[in-house]
Protein backbone atom coordinates (compact mmCIF):
# COMPACT_ATOMS: atom_id res chain seq x y z
CA UNK A 1 0.00 0.00 0.00
CA UNK A 2 1.26 3.26 -0.91
CA UNK A 3 1.41 6.21 1.32
CA UNK A 4 -1.27 8.57 -0.75
CA UNK A 5 -3.61 5.27 -0.89
CA UNK A 6 -6.72 6.59 0.77
CA UNK A 7 -8.27 3.47 3.09
CA UNK A 8 -12.11 3.18 3.74
CA UNK A 9 -13.49 3.54 6.98
CA UNK A 10 -16.94 2.88 8.32
CA UNK A 11 -17.91 6.44 10.86
CA UNK A 12 -17.37 4.16 14.00
CA UNK A 13 -14.04 2.88 12.95
CA UNK A 14 -13.08 6.63 12.74
CA UNK A 15 -14.59 7.99 15.89
CA UNK A 16 -13.24 5.21 17.48
CA UNK A 17 -9.09 5.99 16.07
CA UNK A 18 -10.19 9.31 16.94
CA UNK A 19 -10.50 8.81 20.05
CA UNK A 20 -7.23 6.88 20.92
CA UNK A 21 -5.81 9.52 19.30
CA UNK A 22 -7.13 11.46 21.45
CA UNK A 23 -6.55 9.74 24.70
CA UNK A 24 -2.71 9.06 23.54
CA UNK A 25 -2.37 12.27 22.95
CA UNK A 26 -3.72 13.38 26.30
CA UNK A 27 -1.26 10.02 27.42
CA UNK A 28 2.22 11.92 26.48
CA UNK A 29 1.02 15.50 29.00
CA UNK A 30 0.21 13.55 31.74
CA UNK A 31 1.68 10.05 32.26
CA UNK A 32 4.69 10.63 34.46
CA UNK A 33 6.52 6.78 35.59
CA UNK A 34 9.10 7.32 38.25
CA UNK A 35 11.83 5.71 35.97
CA UNK A 36 13.24 8.18 33.83
CA UNK A 37 14.07 5.54 31.48
CA UNK A 38 11.01 4.03 31.23
CA UNK A 39 9.12 7.21 30.67
CA UNK A 40 11.20 8.11 27.67
CA UNK A 41 11.02 4.54 26.02
CA UNK A 42 6.71 4.98 26.98
CA UNK A 43 6.60 8.24 25.54
CA UNK A 44 8.44 7.09 22.04
CA UNK A 45 5.96 4.21 21.79
CA UNK A 46 3.23 6.66 22.19
CA UNK A 47 4.40 9.16 19.85
CA UNK A 48 5.07 6.54 17.46
CA UNK A 49 1.44 5.25 17.78
CA UNK A 50 -0.04 8.54 17.78
CA UNK A 51 1.23 9.34 14.64
CA UNK A 52 0.70 5.93 12.96
CA UNK A 53 -3.04 6.89 13.76
CA UNK A 54 -2.48 10.46 12.50
CA UNK A 55 -1.72 8.99 9.11
CA UNK A 56 -4.84 6.66 9.36
CA UNK A 57 -6.75 9.60 9.73
CA UNK A 58 -5.26 11.45 7.24
CA UNK A 59 -6.03 9.21 4.59
CA UNK A 60 -9.45 7.58 5.60
CA UNK A 61 -12.34 8.04 3.56
CA UNK A 62 -15.39 7.71 5.98
CA UNK A 63 -18.71 5.84 4.46
CA UNK A 64 -18.41 6.68 0.63
CA UNK A 65 -17.94 4.13 -2.07
CA UNK A 66 -14.66 3.75 -3.69
CA UNK A 67 -14.92 5.09 -7.27
CA UNK A 68 -15.73 1.42 -8.82
CA UNK A 69 -13.51 0.09 -6.15
CA UNK A 70 -14.74 -3.67 -5.67
CA UNK A 71 -11.59 -5.45 -4.26
CA UNK A 72 -11.39 -7.53 -0.98
CA UNK A 73 -10.13 -5.79 1.33
CA UNK A 74 -10.66 -4.49 5.19
CA UNK A 75 -14.30 -2.71 5.55
CA UNK A 76 -16.10 -4.28 2.27
CA UNK A 77 -18.61 -6.64 3.13
CA UNK A 78 -17.71 -9.92 0.66
CA UNK A 79 -20.70 -12.27 -0.65
CA UNK A 80 -18.34 -15.83 -1.36
CA UNK A 81 -19.35 -19.23 -2.95
CA UNK A 82 -17.82 -21.94 -1.44
CA UNK A 83 -17.59 -23.67 -5.07
CA UNK A 84 -18.07 -27.50 -4.01
CA UNK A 85 -21.28 -26.91 -2.05
CA UNK A 86 -22.69 -23.97 -4.24
CA UNK A 87 -23.37 -22.42 -0.58
CA UNK A 88 -22.80 -18.72 -0.54
CA UNK A 89 -21.41 -16.36 2.84
CA UNK A 90 -21.39 -12.90 3.35
CA UNK A 91 -19.42 -11.55 5.80
CA UNK A 92 -17.13 -8.47 6.61
CA UNK A 93 -13.65 -8.52 5.43
CA UNK A 94 -13.04 -6.82 8.92
CA UNK A 95 -9.90 -5.27 11.29
CA UNK A 96 -9.23 -4.66 15.13
CA UNK A 97 -12.58 -2.71 15.81
CA UNK A 98 -15.36 -4.35 14.02
CA UNK A 99 -16.40 -5.95 17.09
CA UNK A 100 -19.82 -4.02 16.74
CA UNK A 101 -20.57 -4.64 13.25
CA UNK A 102 -24.11 -6.25 12.69
CA UNK A 103 -22.80 -9.16 10.16
CA UNK A 104 -20.55 -12.05 10.54
CA UNK A 105 -16.53 -10.56 10.89
CA UNK A 106 -13.71 -12.44 9.52
CA UNK A 107 -10.47 -10.71 10.35
CA UNK A 108 -7.46 -10.20 7.39
CA UNK A 109 -5.59 -12.45 9.23
CA UNK A 110 -7.91 -15.69 9.27
CA UNK A 111 -7.21 -18.07 6.67
CA UNK A 112 -10.38 -16.61 4.49
CA UNK A 113 -9.18 -13.21 5.24
CA UNK A 114 -5.57 -13.82 4.12
CA UNK A 115 -6.55 -15.85 0.87
CA UNK A 116 -9.11 -13.37 -0.38
CA UNK A 117 -7.78 -10.15 0.43
CA UNK A 118 -7.11 -8.55 -2.33
CA UNK A 119 -9.27 -10.53 -5.10
CA UNK A 120 -12.36 -8.73 -7.17
CA UNK A 121 -15.91 -10.56 -8.02
CA UNK A 122 -15.36 -13.28 -10.28
CA UNK A 123 -11.95 -14.37 -8.91
CA UNK A 124 -11.44 -17.89 -7.65
CA UNK A 125 -8.93 -18.15 -4.29
CA UNK A 126 -8.04 -21.51 -2.35
CA UNK A 127 -7.63 -21.07 1.48
CA UNK A 128 -7.25 -23.73 3.60
CA UNK A 129 -7.76 -24.60 7.70
CA UNK A 130 -5.28 -26.88 9.72
CA UNK A 131 -5.97 -30.69 9.26
CA UNK A 132 -8.04 -29.83 5.58
CA UNK A 133 -7.03 -29.62 2.02
CA UNK A 134 -8.02 -26.24 0.66
CA UNK A 135 -11.50 -24.52 -0.07
CA UNK A 136 -11.91 -23.32 -3.58
CA UNK A 137 -14.53 -19.95 -2.95
CA UNK A 138 -15.19 -17.31 -5.46
CA UNK A 139 -16.02 -14.01 -4.58
CA UNK A 140 -19.04 -13.02 -6.01
CA UNK A 141 -19.49 -9.27 -4.74
CA UNK A 142 -17.95 -6.56 -2.76
CA UNK A 143 -19.62 -3.28 -1.43
CA UNK A 144 -18.55 -0.80 1.31
CA UNK A 145 -20.08 -1.60 4.75
CA UNK A 146 -21.88 1.41 4.85
CA UNK A 147 -23.51 0.39 1.60
CA UNK A 148 -24.40 -2.97 2.28
CA UNK A 149 -26.23 -1.42 5.85
CA UNK A 150 -28.34 1.27 3.41
CA UNK A 151 -29.06 -2.30 1.20
CA UNK A 152 -30.03 -3.96 4.10
CA UNK A 153 -32.35 -0.63 5.43
CA UNK A 154 -33.84 -0.29 1.82
CA UNK A 155 -34.76 -4.09 1.66
CA UNK A 156 -36.64 -4.10 5.29
CA UNK A 157 -38.33 -1.02 4.25
CA UNK A 158 -39.66 -2.90 1.25
CA UNK A 159 -40.61 -5.86 2.95
CA UNK A 160 -42.57 -4.19 6.05
CA UNK A 161 -44.08 -1.77 2.86
CA UNK A 162 -45.31 -5.00 1.36
CA UNK A 163 -47.02 -6.27 4.94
Amino acid sequence: MTSAEPIWMTRQQYARLRNKLNALRSGLIVETPDDAMDFDANRVALQRRSHQIQKLLSKAIIGENPAGDTIAEPGMVLTIRYDVTGETETFLLGRRGSEGAEIKVYSMASPLGRAIAGARPGDQRIYSIPDETGRLVTLLEAVPYEMHLTKGNRSQTAHATQR
